[in-house]
């Protein structure tokens, strides 16, 4: 059973419907989607009541004025884009309680590009494919296949009774506002690459371009040279693999990527790394460090159990 509980009074600048994804069809040439920062969406859905996987509202830079037909709860992660309710700030990665007729919006973005709203039993939409979320190209999942606009109601399942205000405990809230290097994997296609070439692609700074969006990061530094060009036989691509098209600028794969890929793959950016690179703002920097697959298989796991530890209420508060 669902109920309407969100009109869409202003559409914001990009706001999709993201779940984490259809997985498993790429071989028919599926773009997996979902959310750009599968992290912040799941804690903000826990921290709302919802499985971890459940569908919410991903916001972009400039954020959606959403009103609210009934009483429900919400909690935002992800980028703090100052959102506020009825114009009093708000605060992130905590259960807020919202009363019908009371208005969310959002302000100056202070870090951060994409937030995620997780309402009290999901947004309820028609599954595509296992799943809710929004791949606009192809007009798939989400609301109609396409990003909210103003008018659109949203509708919510019925979700337990939630009472207890709590919060995420501060050490497990990402940082999006400093620098730090994002870790890869170097290859597949290393050997493609002089050395000199991968020496400068773990030690140059690279910014980010206004360019990018979900399908890739597109950045801007020193060239990097192929030893026999940039093209290849087309191959599979990963979330975080980061390809080097002839202008020998890197482009790192993120949420709507495609299924394969015909440049050169000289690193992919670890999974719990792709949160960090989707929140990079147009303009800053991104370096890269190399690590093994088993450094990048720990911290991974390390993640999961965070996430499942909060699932049973560790790590808030």
């Amino acid at each position: 059973m669902s109920k309407t509980v969100i009109e869409v009074l202003k559409s914001g600048l990009a706001t999709t419907i993201q779940d984490l994804g259809r997985p498993g069809y790429q071989r028919f040439g599926i773009v997996v989607s979902g959310a750009m920062d599968d992290y912040s969406l799941q804690v903000a859905n826990v921290l709302a009541g919802n499985e971890r996987n459940t569908a919410a509202i991903e916001v972009a830079l400039m954020g959606p004025k959403l009103g609210f037909v009934e009483d429900t709860v919400i909690a935002i992660g992800g980028a703090d884009l100052t959102p506020r309710l009825d114009g009093e700030e708000i605060p992130m990665w905590k259960r807020v309680f919202v009363k019908k007729d009371q208005i969310l919006s959002f302000g100056q973005p202070k870090n951060g590009v994409y937030a995620y709203i997780a309402v009290a039993g999901g947004i309820d939409v028609p599954p595509v494919m296992g799943s809710k979320a929004t791949y606009t190209k192809a007009e798939m999942g989400g609301l109609d296949g396409r990003s909210l606009t103003e008018g659109d109601l949203l509708c919510s399942k019925e979700n337990r009774s939630l009472k207890t205000r709590f919060r995420l405990s501060p050490e497990l809230i990402p940082e999006f506002s400093s620098e730090r290097k994002a870790r890869v994997i170097v290859g597949p296609d290393e050997k493609a690459f002089d050395e000199e070439s991968i020496a400068c692609f773990l030690s140059e700074t690279y910014q980010v371009t206004p360019q990018s969006d979900r399908m890739g990061a597109r950045l801007k530094g020193t060239q990097l040279v192929t030893k026999n060009g940039a093209d290849i036989i087309s191959a599979a691509v990963l979330p975080g693999t980061i390809q080097v098209p002839a202008d020998g600028q890197p482009i790192i794969l993120l949420a709507d990527r495609q299924t394969t890929g015909g440049y050169t793959r000289i690193a992919t950016v670890i999974s719990i790394d792709l949160s960090y690179v989707a929140q990079t703002l147009p303009g800053q920097a991104l370096r890269f460090e190399s690590v093994t697959v088993e450094e990048a298989q720990r911290v991974h796991i390390i993640q999961e159990k965070t996430l499942r530890k909060l699932c049973i209420g560790a790590g808030v508060y």
